[in-house]
């Protein structure tokens, strides 16, 4: 077949097909490359430890988690430094955190400005490997992503709501070194405190007698239910189950035998999630740090329009 027919029909220009040809002949690749990457090769093994110590988090935050260890380089270097390992999260991985992103947006229609305005409560289940199956109970803060405790039982009744909003309490206490009425934010016109939202689904353990009357107990929160199948309306909690499983438990799943064992894992990434983990909502920030500085919410951060004079 003459060239320029085959040309035509592969879409390949003539003179591309050529050079190609005469490295062929040559024996010389066809293909070039790979090129040299200095920069990429320095920061390769750096970027391979933390990823092998951190393997379920993507490369911005394993650059985050370089940077502050005194590693500089940049974003595009750590990606293309974990791509030739192969350590990169699958490609739906971001795919899956926007939907969820979507999902807490949608949650409330003027997001909190600080800790202690909205928390959310659910269960979730996880099977140790000696055939016990617990719930853990959680309260997370939604401003701050903050996780405030656990409380794991092989039931989800009110009573275990109860223990896990009460867990929540104490540990918000601490955080904040006040009573919880002291904590709680205060309306801008009247002054007076603003109860803590505290936002649930509509689960049994929610809607009974014993979790009415001890809401009732504590004027410092307000209960509000999520609409009926709308779990997106307490996204931040179920994230924070989802990185708990995914991210820590079922990668230690061989080491969790018991409740003794799964209370020290759960415990031990809550230490991980609040304190040492970049969170990208929070702007690479951590939720202690929010918790201890409002300002430093990406939310504060957002340069406001300025108005423009009407015509």
């Amino acid at each position: 077949m003459p060239v320029s027919r085959f040309c035509t029909l592969t879409g390949i220009p003539r003179r591309t097909y050529q050079r190609k040809l005469a490295r062929h002949r040559s024996g010389l690749p066809v293909v070039k490359g790979p090129w040299p990457a200095p920069v990429v090769e320095k920061w390769e093994p750096v970027a391979a430890k933390y990823a092998a110590d951190w393997p379920a988090w993507g490369h911005r935050k394993i650059h985050t988690m370089m940077a502050i260890d005194g590693h500089v380089t940049s974003v595009s270097t750590v990606e293309r430094a974990m791509r030739r390992r192969g350590l990169l999260q699958p490609i739906d991985y971001q795919g899956q955190r926007r939907e969820l992103a979507r999902a807490r947006r949608a949650a409330f229609a003027e997001p909190p400005s600080r800790p202690n305005e909205v928390w959310q409560l659910d269960f979730s289940e996880y099977e140790t490997t000696a055939g016990g199956i617990w719930r853990l109970a959680g309260v997370t803060d939604y401003f701050s992503s903050c996780e405030h405790g656990w409380h794991i039982a092989p039931t989800c009744t009110g009573s275990d709501a109860i223990e896990a909003v009460k867990i929540a309490i104490a540990e918000a206490e601490r955080l904040g070194g006040k009573p919880l009425a002291q904590l709680l934010p205060v309306h801008p016109e009247t002054g007076d405190p603003v109860p803590i939202k505290l936002v649930t689904d509509n689960g049994g353990a929610f809607k009974g007698a014993a979790f009415a009357k001890f809401i009732a107990s504590r004027p410092e929160l307000l209960h509000i239910r999520t609409r009926v199948r709308s779990p997106g309306q307490n996204g931040v909690r179920e994230r924070g189950f989802g990185s708990l499983k995914y991210e820590h438990l079922y990668r230690h799943a061989d080491q969790i035998a018991t409740l003794a064992d799964l209370h020290r894992e759960a415990e031990h990434y809550r230490m991980i999630f609040n304190q040492i983990r970049p969170h990208e909502a929070l702007a690479m920030r951590r939720p202690i740090e929010i918790i201890a500085d409002p300002s430093l919410h990406p939310i504060h951060n957002i340069p406001k329009k300025e108005s423009v004079p009407e015509a």
